[in-house]
Protein backbone atom coordinates (compact mmCIF):
# COMPACT_ATOMS: atom_id res chain seq x y z
CA UNK A 1 0.00 0.00 0.00
CA UNK A 2 1.14 3.30 -0.89
CA UNK A 3 1.85 5.96 1.71
CA UNK A 4 0.05 9.26 1.80
CA UNK A 5 1.05 12.09 0.97
CA UNK A 6 -0.05 14.81 3.89
CA UNK A 7 1.94 17.25 1.72
CA UNK A 8 -1.26 17.13 -0.78
CA UNK A 9 -4.28 15.82 1.64
CA UNK A 10 -6.97 17.43 2.83
CA UNK A 11 -8.90 15.99 5.92
CA UNK A 12 -12.51 14.99 5.05
CA UNK A 13 -14.96 13.34 8.05
CA UNK A 14 -16.87 10.97 7.03
CA UNK A 15 -18.36 9.78 10.25
CA UNK A 16 -18.61 11.13 14.24
CA UNK A 17 -19.05 9.37 17.31
CA UNK A 18 -19.74 11.42 20.30
CA UNK A 19 -18.50 10.03 24.03
CA UNK A 20 -20.43 10.78 27.42
CA UNK A 21 -17.59 13.42 28.31
CA UNK A 22 -17.67 15.64 25.60
CA UNK A 23 -15.13 13.53 23.39
CA UNK A 24 -15.49 13.26 19.52
CA UNK A 25 -14.61 10.20 17.83
CA UNK A 26 -13.90 11.09 14.12
CA UNK A 27 -13.32 9.06 11.25
CA UNK A 28 -11.41 10.93 8.73
CA UNK A 29 -10.56 10.02 4.80
CA UNK A 30 -7.17 8.57 5.76
CA UNK A 31 -8.48 5.97 7.27
CA UNK A 32 -7.74 7.01 10.59
CA UNK A 33 -9.79 7.73 13.56
CA UNK A 34 -9.03 9.85 16.01
CA UNK A 35 -10.51 11.14 19.45
CA UNK A 36 -11.13 15.01 19.93
CA UNK A 37 -12.29 16.12 23.43
CA UNK A 38 -14.93 19.58 23.01
CA UNK A 39 -14.97 19.92 27.11
CA UNK A 40 -12.62 23.21 26.50
CA UNK A 41 -14.58 24.79 23.72
CA UNK A 42 -17.72 24.85 25.98
CA UNK A 43 -17.24 27.98 28.21
CA UNK A 44 -19.61 30.53 28.90
CA UNK A 45 -20.29 33.31 26.04
CA UNK A 46 -19.33 31.06 23.33
CA UNK A 47 -20.98 29.77 20.33
CA UNK A 48 -20.56 26.10 21.48
CA UNK A 49 -21.83 26.98 25.25
CA UNK A 50 -25.57 25.58 24.27
CA UNK A 51 -23.77 22.33 23.57
CA UNK A 52 -23.54 21.65 26.95
CA UNK A 53 -26.45 20.17 27.30
CA UNK A 54 -25.76 16.44 26.27
CA UNK A 55 -28.85 16.21 24.78
CA UNK A 56 -27.88 18.89 22.32
CA UNK A 57 -24.15 17.99 21.85
CA UNK A 58 -25.27 14.33 20.91
CA UNK A 59 -28.65 14.61 19.43
CA UNK A 60 -27.98 17.50 17.02
CA UNK A 61 -24.31 15.66 16.09
CA UNK A 62 -23.28 15.24 12.08
CA UNK A 63 -21.76 15.51 9.37
CA UNK A 64 -21.77 18.23 7.00
CA UNK A 65 -19.62 20.18 5.01
CA UNK A 66 -17.05 17.41 5.32
CA UNK A 67 -16.88 17.51 8.65
CA UNK A 68 -17.94 18.13 12.27
CA UNK A 69 -21.14 19.64 12.55
CA UNK A 70 -24.12 20.29 15.43
CA UNK A 71 -27.55 20.63 13.24
CA UNK A 72 -29.45 22.77 15.78
CA UNK A 73 -32.17 24.08 14.57
CA UNK A 74 -32.93 20.17 12.76
CA UNK A 75 -32.98 21.96 8.75
CA UNK A 76 -29.81 20.44 7.52
CA UNK A 77 -28.27 23.82 6.23
CA UNK A 78 -24.81 23.95 6.32
CA UNK A 79 -24.60 27.22 6.46
CA UNK A 80 -26.91 27.29 9.57
CA UNK A 81 -25.28 25.17 11.90
CA UNK A 82 -22.09 24.81 14.27
CA UNK A 83 -19.35 23.31 12.58
CA UNK A 84 -14.92 22.83 13.42
CA UNK A 85 -12.68 23.28 10.54
CA UNK A 86 -11.36 19.50 9.48
CA UNK A 87 -7.98 20.73 9.07
CA UNK A 88 -7.95 21.66 13.16
CA UNK A 89 -9.79 18.70 14.01
CA UNK A 90 -6.98 16.44 12.24
CA UNK A 91 -4.13 18.26 13.56
CA UNK A 92 -5.50 18.54 17.29
CA UNK A 93 -6.49 15.37 17.76
CA UNK A 94 -5.06 11.96 18.18
CA UNK A 95 -5.33 8.87 16.31
CA UNK A 96 -6.84 6.44 18.96
CA UNK A 97 -8.63 2.83 18.44
CA UNK A 98 -11.86 2.75 16.74
CA UNK A 99 -14.25 2.33 19.60
CA UNK A 100 -16.82 0.49 17.26
CA UNK A 101 -14.30 -2.21 16.25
Amino acid sequence: MQELDYRHFFPSVLQVVPDDDYGLYIYFNDGSVRFYSMKDKLRNGTVFEQLRDKSIFKGKLTVMNDTVAWDIKGVRDCYDCLDLDPLVLFRESNIVKDPLG
